[in-house]
């Protein structure tokens, strides 16, 4: 029985020494660091980079080795620990040239924690809020573009989530809270593809709350949705959706012009 839990001691001892990281100075630990990353065990890169800070974070191999941490979790789909380590290295090493870098790829992992569109969006506006941070310091930076292009896409996914929302108002009858969902998704997206169906949507709803309001209310509704309909024509010239306006921007008018021959006082 001695024998059995010494020998037991033994293995167990070697198993959890096999997990152990070993390093003799700040250059062994980035090195193996580096082979582990390259080989794609970024959790293991991760330890080792971790293990050049055992030796300060004043010498010559710790800014990369920061930054080779943060980009270890990203590698590693760590997304959120990876941000926190791409915002320490900009932090303690705010006049390297790699800081740009750091400050795209941190923007990166909002854009990669992006959820669908059917969950809560404050990672994707929170991702959209650190890419222009990103592009206002960083305007000649060779990322730029790829930020730029990053931004359009988030954006695009805030609008369709707002577009989605406004559509279920319009199913449930709802057409106020429609028209003034679709509303907001032209005037906070104009720039995406977007935006005219949202234009004719808030044409569509503000005639239909119209006819569920008091007379006194629906000339003032039914105007709303010319005004919509004069935008996606001035605007979208080339729009797809431009015909189907046309007819609901024509039933507005005659609506509004038969109100209007009801009661010589609007």
């Amino acid at each position: 029985m001695y024998k059995y839990i010494v020998t037991l001691v033994v293995v167990l001892g070697g198993c959890a020494g096999a997990g152990r990281v070993s390093h003799d100075s700040p250059r062994d630990a980035f090195e193996k660091g580096v082979s582990y990353f390259e080989r794609g065990r970024y959790s293991r890169a991760a330890e080792y980079f971790q293990g050049v800070f055992d030796y300060g974070r004043t010498h010559e191999w710790a800014a990369d080795a920061q930054l080779n941490l943060a980009r270890s979790h990203y590698k590693n789909r760590d997304y959120i620990i990876a941000a926190s380590e791409y915002s320490r290295f900009a932090e303690i090493y705010r006049t390297h040239e790699r800081v740009a870098d750091a400050e795209f790829e941190r923007a990166m992992t909002f854009y990669e924690r992006s959820p669908k569109i059917e969950l809560d969006q404050t990672t994707t506006r929170q991702g959209v809020e650190v890419f222009n941070l990103y592009i206002q310091r960083y305007s000649n930076h060779d990322s730029v573009n790829v930020a730029m292009q990053r931004v359009g896409e988030l954006r695009r996914k805030l609008a369709d989530k707002q577009f989605h929302a406004a559509k279920l108002y319009e199913r449930r009858g709802l057409y106020e809270a429609a028209a003034l969902s679709y509303e907001n998704v032209f005037d906070t997206y104009p720039d995406t593809p977007l935006a005219d169906d949202a234009l004719l949507g808030a044409l569509r709803c503000y005639i239909e709350f119209s006819e569920l309001s008091i007379v006194a209310r629906q000339p003032e509704r039914l105007q709303k949705a010319i005004t919509h309909y004069q935008r996606l024509e001035d605007l979208f010239p080339d729009s797809e959706l431009l015909n189907e306006a046309r007819e609901f921007g024509g039933v507005a008018e005659s609506k509004l012009n038969a109100l209007i021959e009801d009661d010589s006082t609007l």
